[in-house]
């Protein structure tokens, strides 16, 4: 007997009908995901969500009444087993990292071809991140010396205390853009080994993905602005 895996269920959130709309349009001819709602603020968002229950939330970055970033903020707290993945365009740059602090599982460009986004919302699914490719470093370099709460973060020293002199260097190369494959080729390492060391790092700093240690990187001061230089933005761990 032949089991069929159910599809991802995906609430749409965007201001615009037109924009939902075609995102709806975009996913629609995909077996593996099914539209199940849509929402054009982040407040109808958080209800639907709740009411539907979906796997993943596409969500709109800026939006009256609550914003992406409230929303997303406000599902990784209430519903933690629905994945987030946010949309911005390019010149908000800004609230897409705030929308990673608040518990985004990725981002994408709203111009972002049906194949990627299709792909996006199954990486997410499975509980890893994804960014679009060459945008992390830049993002996060720009943005994160700018913490959305006055408390100075901590030195590197403090945070590196407990990860072990590879897993720095691991944790540092991840951190400048590099995927897996990137750093196992720096490191002279395997791809699993990689994989290990990740996920260790993931558990001594406290956080759930890549895009949140790329963050901690930046905000720890193991890395600097100038520091990265990675055409790749790890798209999963």
């Amino acid at each position: 007997m032949t089991t069929t895996t159910p599809p991802i269920r995906v609430l749409l959130v965007d201001d615009q009908p037109l924009v939902r709309r075609g995102l709806s349009l975009i996913l629609s001819p995909d077996p593996t995901v099914e539209v199940v709602g849509e929402a054009e603020d982040g407040e109808q968002a958080v209800a639907l969500a709740h009411r539907l229950r979906p796997d993943v939330v596409v969500m709109d970055i800026r939006m009256p009444v609550l914003d992406g970033v409230g929303a997303t903020e406000e599902l990784s707290r209430t519903l933690p087993d629905c994945k987030v993945l946010a949309l911005s365009t390019f010149d908000m740059d800004e609230y897409v990292v705030a929308a990673l602090r608040a518990g985004a599982h990725g981002f994408l460009p709203k111009d972002v071809s049906p194949e990627d986004l299709g792909a996006a919302i199954r990486t997410v699914h499975a509980g890893e991140a994804v960014v679009a490719p060459r945008l992390l470093s830049r993002l996060i370099s720009t943005y994160v010396r700018a913490p959305l709460d006055t408390t100075p973060p901590p030195p590197a020293a403090a945070v590196t205390g407990e990860l072990t002199p590879r897993e720095v260097e691991v944790w540092r190369l991840m951190a400048t853009g590099l995927d897996n494959t990137g750093i196992a080729r720096s490191m002279d390492i395997s791809h699993s080994t990689v994989k290990n060391h990740i996920t260790s790092i993931f558990g001594k700093l406290d956080v759930r993905d890549r895009a949140q240690a790329v963050i901690a990187a930046y905000e720890s001061g193991l890395i600097t602005a100038r520091t990265g230089g990675g055409d790749q933005a790890g798209a999963q761990a």
